[in-house]
């Protein structure tokens, strides 16, 4: 329907901005699927996700130092790879996935998409279609200043139609070698490859529940779930390692993992129901106990953990998870040993760590005797963990309280600047924090450049803010 008042121009002005939106929202939706992610870290879990990765890593020929796998909070079934050579899985596949297998195979293939360089190859098919749009713009919206507005909006929508497809033919094409690229490096890792195809029928199951079309993949972003199955078929079932079972240790740390995912996501009756108390298990007793911890009933938790606990530094996680029950529930002296315990036995794992500062700082912040003593320990403890993790927004938070204490304001602040900048704060508060610091530190020193670096990245974020129009509330 056109304005009152609008001209054949503004028709075609108006067709190629609707042409050119649809194009750049499903753009945006291929090329960005990292947006408002809850990140969740654990150490037993990254742990694992290391310990896991580095085979396939060293089968796709990539460093593993120099690959970050992360989680997300999401519920949902997927995982993804993106810029930096991140690759995040969602909270909702591992609980989904009971065999460490599963989580192998979906791992090898966004592992594919990092050594592809996918993320940051996206151009070299949205070039192209976004070449196939503007031309259709320009002569669409010639046709119709030329009084021919049928016939402009018809090469208007068949460009868009060029161009869309172009993308998703790319991104077909993408998923196709990274099925390929996935076989090969679970071959060369001598991973049974099984866990792969059972993921993908676990998809399908999940496509055929929602009547998704299993028989035109040219609307699709991915090939039919039926076509990958086939093809990874003639690849894996080749191998020697192919039905050979997951890995025990792999596989129990995985249940360990899962445990703990399904006590922390899920409700807690969900959980509880998942792992009744005739499970004896690893896994059943930490999703019992972060359950019960969740639901205030904190002897039940420690009485799940203490098992487990009491294999001392066989166990170190089972010790951190007790010291968080017992820091979380107001008993932060009762915590410092155990998390301390887990600390050493880690060998200062930053995540383990920083927990240990929190309990130091809350049981130094009851006053007493040893006040002094633990928030000196506390400092000590937190710049160690920083010092190998300086993605912690934890840590700075606790370690700006030490500051604060102390007096001392611009550090205070800089810790406060460090924070925000990794949680994606104002840049405005971000840069006055950063602000403060650079008054009050020592011209020259590290601290004082990490202020300057902070500040000048908050102005920067704060002008692309202001030049967009974003106002935050």
């Amino acid at each position: 329907m056109a304005r009152v008042g609008e001209g054949p121009a503004g028709r075609a002005a108006r067709a190629a901005a609707a042409v050119g939106i649809a194009l750049l929202v499903l753009v945006a939706a291929l090329a960005a699927p990292v947006r408002a992610q809850t990140i969740l870290r654990d150490a037993e879990t990254e742990a694992f996700f290391r310990d896991a990765a580095r085979p396939l890593l060293e089968a796709a020929g990539l460093d593993p130092r120099g690959v970050t796998i992360g989680l997300t909070a999401d519920g949902s079934v997927n995982a993804f790879a993106t810029l930096g050579q991140r690759i995040f899985f969602h909270a909702g596949l591992i609980i989904a996935a009971e065999d460490v297998r599963m989580f192998q195979g979906v791992l090898a293939h966004e592992i594919g998409h990092v050594a592809a360089g996918h993320a940051v190859r996206w151009g070299e098919g949205v070039g192209p279609a976004s070449g196939v749009s503007l031309l259709s713009m320009v002569l669409g919206a010639a046709a119709i200043a030329a009084g021919a507005p049928d016939a402009g909006m018809a090469v208007l929508m068949a460009g868009q139609q060029a161009a869309t497809g172009m993308i998703l033919a790319f991104s077909r094409e993408q998923e196709s070698r990274t099925d390929q690229a996935a076989a090969a490096y679970l071959n060369a890792a001598g991973i049974d490859g099984e866990g792969l195809i059972a993921f993908f029928r676990r998809l399908q199951g999940d496509e055929f529940r929602l009547a998704i079309p299993q028989n035109n993949e040219y609307a699709r972003t991915h090939p039919l779930t039926g076509n990958r199955i086939a093809a990874l078929r003639e690849v894996l079932q080749v191998s020697p390692h192919w039905g050979r079972g997951p890995d025990p240790e792999l596989q129990r740390r995985y249940a360990r993992v899962r445990g703990k995912l399904i006590g922390y996501i899920l409700e807690p009756a969900q959980a509880l129901a998942a792992f009744p108390p005739t499970d004896t298990s690893d896994a059943a007793r930490l999703a019992r106990a972060y359950a019960f911890h969740r639901q205030g009933r904190h002897a039940e938790a420690l009485a799940e953990v203490a098992p487990l606990a009491a294999r001392g530094a066989a166990d170190p996680h089972a010790l951190e998870l007790k010291g968080q029950i017992l820091l979380e529930s107001g008993r932060p002296e009762d915590a410092i040993p155990p998390l301390r315990a887990a600390t050493v036995a880690t060998r200062y794992e930053p995540l383990v760590a920083s927990m240990l500062g929190h309990a130091l700082v809350q049981a130094a912040e009851r006053g007493g005797p040893e006040a002094g003593a633990r928030m000196a320990e506390a400092e000590t403890v937190l710049r160690n963990a920083l010092s190998r993790d300086r993605e912690n927004p934890f840590a700075w938070l606790q370690l700006g309280v030490i500051y604060e204490r102390r007096g001392d304001g611009a550090r205070a602040a800089l810790a406060t600047a460090e924070r925000l900048s990794l949680t994606g704060g104002d840049p405005r508060v971000t840069g006055r924090a950063a602000e403060i610091a650079l008054a009050g530190l020592p011209r020259g020193t590290p601290e004082h450049v990490r202020a300057q670096d902070i500040a000048l990245a908050a102005a920067a974020a704060a002008e692309t803010e202001r030049s967009r129009g974003g106002r935050r509330r």
